[in-house]
């Protein structure tokens, strides 16, 4: 293993930063069991303030808040209509089922739907076989097709066909920041039209936990009880929720870099012959590509197990799919450098 590894394996795995770390040992305390955690209350006005909402919630991680989020909008039996390949499906061990009970019905393709996705896929409530279709799920960024946003030309109308028909709307936001500044579109205005929205402090700002939900009083109380019976009822979680606010107040507009360096590692690995990507899904910092199907090409567990031993880490997406992230632990060089490890093993160099 190279001690100089390039970890792209996604935007989590970034270190505090000497402020955020300052931010961290100087946090004000108190028990967020008791709503008494000065620096948790704080970062929840800052994050229903940048949103847009009434209020919001602090919890642990990302996969809690998309389920807190299922358990506060459905009930046990219900249908969930969720973007092709969306992460509250794929990514988090079954829990939509285990926990709250729903099923889920993919709608769209790459990583995004529209109007007529949602009325094609609807199921009334009542129906003799059907279960009903009570909430509608977006995921801006969307992951696993490569970091792309939603577009709102085609959001907009599926917001307003949902409503029409009595839907719920959940946004799964853990990148929204990512899509705010590479739209140019405040995140407030991306959140607009959803009940209910989740935004991750642990990826692009680089905090090393934690994650919120905001909406309306009355769904955050609801939330509030939900996280309780998840287990993520905190105690002195101020030192976490100050490096949340560090990382809003300092890493937000940084994020244009990441972007800019995954359009460069994009571009350079686009130089290989043996590797396939559509530049148009570099729209913020996530990368997908594919490894070519011949003699000589490795299929992506073989390609990414050869390039950790080269210190390069990657994600496989699936057989021949590849994912990398960029974030702020890495620059250009890093992201040039990672590239040509990934072009020779491609090669079979």
């Amino acid at each position: 293993m190279a001690t100089n590894r390039i970890d792209l394996r996604s935007d989590t795995v970034t270190l505090p930063t000497r402020g955020m770390r300052r931010a961290i040992a100087e946090a004000e305390v108190g028990d967020d069991q008791y709503g008494e955690d000065p620096s948790v209350n704080r970062l929840q006005e800052e994050v229903a303030a940048l949103l847009g909402t009434e209020a919001a919630l602090f919890l642990p991680t990302g996969t809690m808040a998309n389920q807190v989020a299922l358990r506060t909008l459905t009930r046990p039996g219900d249908d969930v209509l969720v973007p092709a390949e969306a992460h509250i499906v794929l990514h988090e061990t079954g829990a939509g089922a285990a926990n709250a009970g729903v099923q889920f019905t993919a709608i769209g393709s790459s990583g995004v739907y529209d109007a007529d996705d949602v009325r094609a896929a609807f199921k009334p409530t009542g129906h003799i076989v059907y279960p009903p279709t009570t909430l509608l799920v977006a995921e801006n960024t969307h992951n696993r097709a490569g970091g792309v946003i939603f577009p709102d030309e085609r959001l907009r109308p599926a917001l307003a066909a949902a409503r029409r028909l009595g839907l719920a709307t959940y946004l799964d936001g853990a990148r929204i920041l990512n899509a705010a500044v590479a739209s140019g579109v405040p995140a407030a205005s991306l959140a607009t039209g959803f009940d209910l929205i989740g935004l991750s402090l642990s990826k692009g700002i680089g905090a090393p936990a934690g994650s919120m939900l905001a909406g309306s009083h009355e769904l955050i109380t609801r939330a509030h009880r939900y996280r309780r019976m998840a287990g993520g009822a905190m105690r002195q979680a101020g030192i976490l929720a100050a490096a949340g606010s560090y990382g809003l107040a300092h890493h937000v507009e940084r994020l244009g870099d990441d972007h800019a360096n995954a359009r460069l590692l994009a571009g350079e690995l686009g130089r290989s012959d043996d590797i396939a990507l559509d530049m148009a899904t570099v729209q913020t910092n996530i990368v997908v590509f594919s490894l070519v199907e011949r003699r000589g090409v490795p299929d992506a567990a073989a390609f990414v197990a050869t390039c950790r031993e080269r210190g390069v880490l990657l994600n496989a997406f699936g057989p021949r799919v590849v994912r990398a992230v960029t974030h702020l632990d890495v620059d250009a060089d890093a992201c040039r450098a990672a590239a040509k490890v990934m072009r020779a093993v491609a090669d079979g160099s």
